[in-house]
């Protein structure tokens, strides 16, 4: 029998990229689960098994699984698998790090210049027949040349925000603890040695790190007290990497100028959750200053494509004996 491909997500029939990659080799199939429990049962047999954004795979799931041999997050971040738990069973996880690299950055930067130049804002405003037909509802605003636009994480992400920010003017500086001296000269941008110090300069300040107990609300109260008042957020990475309801906290101060989230640490989040509420009450300050996207950062259909085609090839490459790109554990 051939060896059983399970994907356990997002991705559904047609599966003809997967198939045409791998059909030689294996079957595939979808199980189209939302939830964790819903893999008991299905997935114990799986040889390998490629997973996405929407469940989780937790210990119990490992532990159950009898032949499974390399696990691959389609997608950059891969907090939703207990890479530990796959180790100790001798699975190798990995994920797709350079799928939709362009595409997240794009978003990121577009979600700045929607924010600093006051379109959302008066977008928001206009259309609710707030406010004068006027630019002066969106002052002050200054111009985006010569700001400091802050990275928190420098990798392949982080990188194409900070050289997309660069080409507009901006004063791009990182911090990044984790790449080596000299990248900020490969750039031709500033290093910052603390988040604190970071933090203190910039007036964007956008987030390219892995989610990780090190980063988890790593912009919160106390960090977003540090940036000057009238700065940005912009959050395309992990939801848990920023704490929602202190960003809604320092813009409703008037501390934060506006925000732009991608992620968030519940997706889709509770209709009840209180920065849904504000965001959706047009009385609300957030209601014209906040942006939220529903994780759509990595979407176009080239990326897409890139992140089946690379989650497929990393699958035959195990199968055929090789060694897996890109592993995580």
């Amino acid at each position: 029998m051939k060896p059983k491909v399970i994907i356990t997500d997002f991705i559904s029939e047609p599966l003809d990229i997967e198939r045409e990659i791998l059909g030689d080799l294996a079957e595939v199939e979808a199980l189209g689960a939302q939830r964790e429990p819903e893999l008991a049962g299905r997935v114990e047999e799986a040889d390998v098994i490629v997973m996405y954004h929407l469940i989780k795979i937790g210990r119990e799931t490992i532990q159950r699984l009898k032949n499974c041999r390399f696990i691959v997050r389609g997608g950059v971040g891969f907090d939703n698998v207990d890479r530990i738990a796959a180790r100790e069973r001798g699975i190798e996880v990995a994920n797709v790090p350079d799928y939709g690299t362009e595409d997240v950055a794009d978003t990121a930067i577009g979600m700045m210049l929607s924010l600093t130049r006051g379109i959302h804002l008066l977008n928001s405003r206009l259309r609710r027949n707030e406010g004068p037909w006027h630019y002066s509802q969106a002052a002050p605003m200054g111009r985006l040349r010569g700001r400091v636009f802050g990275v928190i994480g420098i990798g392949r992400i982080g990188t194409a925000a900070a050289l997309r920010a660069k080409a507009l003017g901006m004063d791009v500086v990182f911090y990044d603890p984790y790449v080596p001296q000299g990248w900020d000269k490969a750039l031709g941008v500033r290093r910052a040695e603390t988040l604190e110090e970071l933090l203190r300069q910039a007036q964007v300040v956008s987030t390219h790190c892995p989610l990780n107990e090190e980063t988890r609300s790593i912009i919160n109260a106390k960090t977003l007290g540090l940036m000057k008042p009238g700065g940005f957020i912009v959050n395309t990475a992990r939801g848990g990497v920023v704490d929602p309801q202190a960003v809604l906290d320092a813009i409703t101060s008037g501390h934060l100028a506006g925000a732009g989230i991608d992620v968030l640490p519940l997706e889709p989040p509770d209709s009840d959750d209180p920065v849904i509420l504000a965001w959706r009450d047009p009385s609300h300050p957030a209601h014209d200053r906040l942006i939220l996207n529903p994780h759509a950062a990595f979407y176009t259909e080239e990326g897409l494509a890139d992140m089946r085609i690379k989650s497929s090839r990393n699958v035959r490459r195990v199968l055929l004996g090789e060694k897996p790109w890109n592993v995580v554990n």
